[in-house]
Order: C-alpha cells, then structure tokens, then sequence
C-alpha cells in the first residue's frame, strides 16, 4: 500500500536525474573537446607523462674539441671512461652474476648480490671504469648488464700549460684558461636522445654536433722550458711563487706562460686549495715596482715635458704630498740625465719626472699603456689592475709620485708586459692572444693581430729602448748575454699588506726583449719573496739562462750574423709557426 508514493516521488524526481546527467555527460564532453585544443606547452607536459613511464630523456654531449699547440701537439684530448649497470629483472642467476661482477670491479659479494636482486628497474654498480674493466664486464657476457660511455677529458702533456688549458669538469663544463673562454666553441651542441625503459626496445642512437679544434700559440717546447727554469729558480730563490710570459711583440702570440706552483689538469679535483687552479699571470694583481719608471719616462717625452737629454739635480729625497720619497739607496746622486735616472733605477728621478708631466697627463698617459685595465687575453679569469687616478676618493697627490716608480699601483703580469712590449714594437701595443686558430671540420679560422693602440710614437720606444739598452750593459749585466743586444729593465717591489709593508720581502721582476733592434720575444720574470731582496740579483740571471735557449729555440742568429744577413737582404727573426 505504500509503494504507490514511492513510485510517485521517483517518477517525479527522474526527469531532474536525467537533466543532472545530461548536464554533467555535456560538460565531460566539451572537457574532453577542449584538451583536443590544449596549447603545445600542455600537449607536450601531458606527452611527457604519458612517456614517464617508458621513455627517458637524455642530453647527449658532443664530442669536444680538441686543443693543440702551434706545431700540433695535443695538448688536451678526449677519452672515455664507463659505467656499469644492471637491469635485475633481466638477470637468470643474480648470485652467479653477482660473483662474476664483484671479481672484476672488487665489490664486495654481498653488496653485489644485493645490488642484482635489487626491485629497482636499473642499478648503477660501478663508474668510472677503465676501458679494460669494460671489456672484461663485456666478454664476461651477463645478462641484464649494461656498459654506458662515460665521455672524460685527458691532458696527455700532464701539468704542462695546465694554467693556460684549464680542465673540464664532471658536468662537462670548461673552467679557467681556455677551455673555459671557448666553452661554447669546444662544446659543440648537445642533443637530446629519447631512451626506452623497454628492455627488449632497440635504442636510437643521435651523438652531438662535434665541437671545434683549437690550435694556440704556445710552442710546447718553449713552454717546457719555460716551466722547467720557473721551477729551477724558484728552488734555487727560495721563492713562494713566481711566473714567466714569452711574447711576440709583433702580433701579441703568446709563446709560453708559466706560473709556480700548478697543478695536473687529468686530476683537478684532488686540488686542495682552488686558488691552485686560477692562473696567476692573468689573475693575480701586484705592485710593479720599477719596471714601471721605463713607462713613466717613455710618457714624458712623448708628451714633450721632458727630453732624452734632461737632467735634474738628485739630492737622495722628495718632499710630494705629505711623504718622504728616497731612492733605494738611500743616497742622493747628483746631476742625473734619463738615461742614468733608469740604468740606476732612481725613485727620486722617477717622480721628479711624473712632476714635470703633472698629474692629468701621468694618468692619461698610464691609460694608454693599459694600466688598470684588462688586456682581453683569450684566457678565463683575468684582472684588471687597479689605479686610482685624481678625482677618485683614495688617491692623494702623494700617489703622483709612488706610482712612477710602480708603488700603490696594481697590475697583473701580463698587464705589465703588454705595456712593455709597445716600446719593443715601435710603440705600437699589440693584443695579446693565445689562440692561433679555429678548426670547424674543413674551415680554419685564423686569429688576426690586433692592436690595443699606440702610446707612444716610433720615435719615443726607439729612445726607450736605447736607453734599456744601456740599463742592462750598464747597471744590470746578470741580465746580458754574448753576441745579442738586449733591452731591459729590473723591479723589486715591496708586498702591501693591510697593515702596511711586509718587512724584508719583495716581489722582484725583469722585462726584457731581443733582440733589441728588432725584437721577437719580450720575457717577463716575476719571483715572490725570494731570499735575495733585489731583481737584479735574482730575476735577471733567470732572464738571461732564458734567453740564452730562445735564441737557438726561435733560431736568432748573434747580432753581426743577422746585421751581416740583413745588409744582404736576408729574412731574419721569423719565427716558424
């Protein structure tokens, strides 16, 4: 008797269920319309889902290009390393296999056997192997074991020019030197490859566009030797450091650069202190000393406020800007030209100079020497110095005159010798470079000189140079060498600290180039703390055991020889690349 209300109420409320259906199977209808029209970024977020669970994307590097010195030595090249892995699932006879993997990658037995009886769908047993280690994995015929390339850069010279190459990290990324400027032209693009989680799915197989050879100006003999004496005097000093450039004037080819100490770029990461890995003859910045007094002079006369025959009366010290200058000496030296104001490296000379050329043209003319600025070396992790000029809130007037013999003022090594090298090369200041070319398959791109500009005219570097001249026959010996005619000048700078001077330390320097008519190497030596204060004493005897190898290195024949060849028209000075 009661069912007829029950039966009335459903009645009634069955159209309702119905339009609640209609409505809702319409909604799911035009949902599943629109995801026909999604945007590419949902179309491929959704693909990549529904792949998740069979496909895996991996970025394949290209094969990396590979660095040689001027005469093609490899200097830095690729190899590869593997990894061992293994799907369990695929294995008949997980202790069996077990025993055979712990045997050949010394695992222990247990942890192998755990590993192959994992529920994981791939486990990673061992990398990286050798290559003898993979093959003997390979012929060992396992089933479910896999053996993946693992793509590993080696530097088969060891720690030679490690400084200049830098290394490759485990995420294939270049750091310092090279392989770090060039990271994208070395790299080459990577591609990604789809691999299947399928175990029975035949992978495809797209490697990466291969990345350029690069061919550098170093000579790797020359950068032997240059090691090997930088290592020698730092033994023979006592030194805590030092470094040593080769460069050609001409076009800016650096030779060779070396600092001490170094490292091995095959095993960078048992570095323990990072600082090892910078190179500290583009990266470390220091007080010049009086190197830089060739500079101060050169700027005077091009600027007219002094001549090549001015002297001033030296009476040992110089009141400017609240300090005291003194010679290194401590003595005063009476009637003094340029030429002696160099060969016996007078502080007080130096900034009675910078006086007459006053402030604004001292630092103009520092400018265009590239002090306080970085040179653009093709090399990672360069500084620029440091000058503080008027207007700045640190510099004083008092810096006027430190800073024309190379105190309170900081340049890089290779800073210095770039300056150098423009009163070696007729005043013209080249760019310097380590890259020589470009290798892309069948192109060959080839470095061009580039000049920084010109400080100086013709005229003044061949005055300077004279006069450098005279600084080695005639104050610094130790620097000569029989039959050749070089140019040169000695530092010996005191180490700033916060807290003032270091006591009895120095950095001690000399540049010098030949021959010095027509130069084809400009060397810098550069030694920290020795136990000898001065560069005369110490810099200079490095510099000439140096350059007694390069003439017969660089075939440069003793002065009447090539004087005698060219009066004949003979080609003289080249270098072979």
């Amino acid at each position: 008797m009661q069912l007829q209300p029950q039966q009335d109420i459903f009645r009634k409320r069955l159209p309702f269920v119905i339009i609640a259906l209609t409505v809702a199977t319409a909604a799911l209808l035009g949902r599943l319309a629109t995801l026909q029209y999604q945007s590419p970024e949902v179309l491929n977020y959704l693909e990549r889902v529904r792949n998740s669970n069979y496909n895996d994307t991996l970025q394949l590097a290209a094969s990396r290009g590979r660095i040689y010195d001027r005469d093609l030595e490899p200097l830095a090249v690729n190899t590869l390393d593997y990894e061992i892995g293994i799907s369990p699932n695929l294995v008949a006879e997980p202790r069996e296999t077990a025993t055979t993997l712990a045997s050949i990658l010394e695992l222990n037995e247990l942890e192998a056997f755990e590993m192959v009886s994992s529920n994981q769908p791939w486990v990673s047993l061992a990398k990286p192997v050798s290559a003898e280690v993979a093959q003997q994995i390979g012929q060992a015929d396992l089933g479910g074991v896999t053996i993946d390339p693992i793509p590993r850069r080696q530097y088969p010279q060891g720690t030679l020019a490690a400084q200049i190459i830098g290394f490759v990290g485990e995420d294939l990324q270049g750091y310092y030197g090279v392989e770090g400027f060039y990271q994208d032209q070395l790299a080459g693009l990577v591609r990604d490859r789809q691999v299947s989680n399928i175990p029975f799915d035949v992978p495809q197989d797209f490697g990466g566009d291969r990345g350029k050879d690069i061919v550098l100006t170093i000579d790797r003999d020359i950068q032997f030797l240059v090691e090997s004496e930088l290592q020698h005097a730092v033994t023979e000093s006592g030194a805590s450091e030092g470094t040593i450039i080769i460069m050609d004037p001409r076009n800016g080819d650096i030779l060779a650069m070396a600092s001490y100490p170094t490292f091995d770029p095959n095993f960078y990461y048992d570095v323990v202190d990072p600082t090892l890995l910078r190179n500290p003859a583009i990266g470390e910045q220091y007080e010049p000393g009086s190197v830089m007094k060739v500079l101060t002079v050169a700027a005077a006369i091009e600027d007219g406020a002094i001549t090549p025959g001015w002297t001033y009366n030296d009476q040992g010290i110089l009141e400017m800007g609240g300090i005291t200058i003194q010679n290194w000496d401590r003595n005063a030296h009476g009637l003094v030209d340029t030429t002696q104001l160099l060969v016996e490296s007078l502080n007080v000379g130096a900034a009675t100079v910078a006086t007459e050329l006053g402030p604004t043209n001292f630092y103009s003319m520092m400018s265009s020497f590239g002090i306080g600025r970085a040179t653009g070396i093709d090399l990672q992790g360069e500084q620029a110095g440091m000058m503080f000029v008027p207007g700045d809130p640190d510099w004083s007037e008092s810096q006027l005159g430190t800073n024309s013999f190379g105190q309170g003022v900081a340049t890089t090594p290779l800073q210095m010798l770039t300056a150098v090298s423009a009163l070696a090369n007729g005043g013209l200041m080249m760019q310097p470079h380590v890259v020589h070319q470009i290798i892309d398959g069948t192109e060959i791109y080839t470095s061009q000189p580039s000049a920084l500009g010109r400080p100086i005219s013709a005229e003044t570097a061949g005055i300077l140079t004279e006069m450098m001249v005279s600084v080695v026959n005639d104050g610094v010996d130790e620097a000569g060498i029989a039959g050749y005619t070089i140019a040169g000048k000695t530092g010996t700078a005191q180490i700033p600290t916060p807290l003032g001077y270091e006591n009895d330390s120095s950095i001690v320097t000399f540049i010098g180039f030949l021959p010095a008519d027509d130069p084809v190497a400009v060397v810098l030596v550069k030694l920290d703390r020795p136990r000898e204060y001065w560069g005369s004493l110490v810099a200079a005897p490095v510099f000439r055991r140096l350059a007694e190898r390069l003439v017969i290195m660089l075939e440069i024949p003793p002065d009447d020889i090539r004087h005698a060849l060219a009066a004949e028209g003979g080609a003289v000075g080249h270098i072979n690349r």
